[in-house]
């Protein structure tokens, strides 16, 4: 791909690699994630016809990797039928806005590919939070009513241990056990 090898070193772990049983390379595609965007870039092969072949396990891989890092949506520059048969599709100009900044300086034409719904897990998210403050909103309730709770039955404690001492010490008198004046 003539890729500057200096600048890929800090990359290296952004690369998935194909070889054979004897350990050739057959090919390689770079697979980039910035937040819920992957970017599939790079792709290159010694052999070109297996590339196709050597897709299918990309896209095999690719659809793990990106399930583990919870992406939204794939984007690349490559122009294989491959990808579009996959469900890759020419970025809209809605679309190109949702692109991440550091891609937007690559010129050409971009597919993607939808892996989640964005709109719905946003919703999903709105609900979740209004859920977590609705929640923490009658525990705090909650809570309070136990401190009242709590206050009330230490008085009501209080104020009937008061009474109980007040009558053993009325009976301890009316007895005569402590001289009356």
């Amino acid at each position: 791909m003539r890729l500057p090898a200096d600048g890929l070193e800090k990359r290296l772990t952004e690369f998935q690699v194909i070889e054979t049983a004897d350990g050739q390379i057959v090919g390689a595609i770079g697979v980039q994630i910035i937040r819920q965007h992957a970017l599939l870039h790079s792709e290159g092969y010694t052999d070109f016809a297996v590339a196709d072949a050597a897709r299918q396990l990309f896209w095999e891989r690719i659809q793990t990797i990106t399930a583990h890092h919870g992406v939204f949506r794939l984007w690349t520059q490559e122009n294989s039928p491959f990808w579009v048969r996959w469900g890759f599709q020419p970025a809209t100009i809605d679309l190109l806005e949702r692109l991440p900044a550091e891609w937007k300086r690559s010129e050409g034409k971009w597919l993607t590919l939808q892996l989640k719904n964005e709109e719905a897990i946003a919703a999903l998210d709105k609900e979740l939070e209004a859920f977590r403050e609705s929640e923490k909103k009658r525990t705090e309730e909650t809570l309070e009513q136990a401190r009242t709770m709590t206050t009330t039955i230490t008085i009501i404690a209080f104020v009937v241990g008061i009474v109980l001492i007040g009558i053993a010490f009325y009976l301890f008198m009316r007895r005569g056990f402590l001289p009356m004046r």
